[in-house]
């Protein structure tokens, strides 16, 4: 078992855990989520995927998403997963990212989904 994310408090009054593919699936979506910048003691921590949803729609905006979230969960989860394909679509005020993986550990695939509306 490891640290639920986002850090709280269960109903027995301690900290909150997660399974093993669970935790693996939050350590993505906080690869993705944060900026680089926002970690103080890993100031290149992160995607910089949010910088990306106000620039214009278009192939050359999802290639470049693509390669920067696939490149980022490699540096950053590469020990832990192997990242097979990631799909990035961008409509209206909206970002889905959809990360297709394996872990390491078990070899077991998984697919993440992660939102993200402005």
């Amino acid at each position: 078992m490891d640290i639920a994310y986002p850090f709280h408090i269960d109903h027995s009054g301690r900290t909150a855990t997660a399974i093993w593919d669970e935790h693996i699936k939050h350590l993505v979506q906080q690869v993705l989520f944060t900026m680089p910048g926002e970690r103080v003691n890993r100031p290149d921590f992160g995607s910089g995927l949010m910088q990306l949803l106000f620039t214009p729609n278009g192939d050359e905006q999802v290639s470049a998403t693509q390669f920067l979230v696939q490149g980022s969960l490699q540096r950053w989860l590469g020990e832990l997963i192997q990242v097979e394909d990631v799909a990035v679509e961008s409509a209206n005020s909206t970002l889905s990212v959809m990360v297709k993986y394996t872990i390491r550990q078990n070899r077991e695939r998984r697919v993440a989904r992660f939102s993200y509306e402005v």
